[in-house]
């Protein structure tokens, strides 16, 4: 496995690139028969003009960088598979989402439909392109369940808004699967990674707390949200997408968690 890193390379299996200032090693790529990108600046911080800007950036010059070397080379790598969220179909309500829904509106939205346009080049020159739409990551090692492990372990966790708002979801296991999934079977196009059973906000938290043997009464209503955490905190906490995988079941993937309980429960063995 070779990486792809924005120091000078330390070891063999090493290639320096700068997506920030278009450069890449492309000889040492040569060869390379697939790539993965998951590059992207985190969106779970307060936005601002200059974060928005971060977040849309780092996410369509990597991967635009990519498909074009990957499009320019005489040889070409056999596929791009490119990370991507939920967040693309905006603010659904209970709609029942699959890779055939139309796409939504709001910053998220944005960002994910110019995220998985970048990578038009190399679908143009004829590589395989799959565009991963991921749910919530459960990972006691970072991203949003990691942030919400203090308060609940406090017994101070509870429903988040109107808790109606649906958050799908998908195990780091499942996760990490439906890479190699995509990487070894002839996927293409937009692929949403997310388990089959989302669940609502309210939903989850209660899940989260028989997982963690914490009561989940102190409930966090939507203007604190707000309060603290400005867009961010309305986009990614109180507005939901109730998406389905759709083409990942229909090409015979098979989830290892696919039960919220079982999911969280498994995310949080390393922690105790």
């Amino acid at each position: 496995m070779i990486r792809l890193v924005r120091r000078t390379p330390e070891r063999s299996n090493e290639i320096a690139w700068d997506p920030e200032e278009g450069s890449i090693d492309v000889e040492g790529l040569r060869g390379v028969d697939a790539v993965v990108n998951l590059s992207g600046a985190t969106i779970g911080h307060r936005w601002n003009d200059g974060r928005k800007a971060e977040i849309l950036e780092s996410r369509v010059s990597s991967t635009s960088l990519l498909a074009r070397t990957m499009a320019e080379l005489d040889v070409r790598p056999s596929v791009l598979v490119c990370a991507g969220g939920i967040g693309i179909y905006g603010n659904r309500d209970d709609e029942i989402l699959t890779e055939e829904s139309e796409l939504g509106s709001g910053f998220l939205a944005e960002v994910g439909t110019a995220w998985e346009e970048a990578a038009e080049p190399a679908r143009t020159a004829g590589v395989r392109v799959v565009n991963f739409r991921q749910g919530i990551v459960l990972s006691s090692e970072g991203g949003a369940l990691q942030r919400m492990l203090t308060p609940f372990k406090l017994g101070v966790g509870g429903r988040v808004g109107s808790g109606k708002q649906w958050w799908s979801w998908v195990s780091l296991n499942d996760l990490v699967a439906g890479y190699r999934f995509a990487l070894e079977t002839d996927l293409a196009g937009p692929v949403n990674l997310a388990s089959p059973n989302p669940a609502t906000s309210a939903h989850f938290v209660k899940a989260l707390g028989r997982a963690l043997h914490r009561p989940t009464v102190f409930p966090l209503p939507a203007f604190a949200v707000k309060a603290a955490f400005g867009e961010m905190g309305e986009a990614v906490l109180l507005e939901g997408q109730r998406v389905l995988p759709a083409r990942l079941l229909d090409a015979g993937f098979a989830f290892s968690y696919p039960e919220l309980d079982s999911a969280l429960e498994r995310a949080l063995e390393k922690r105790g």
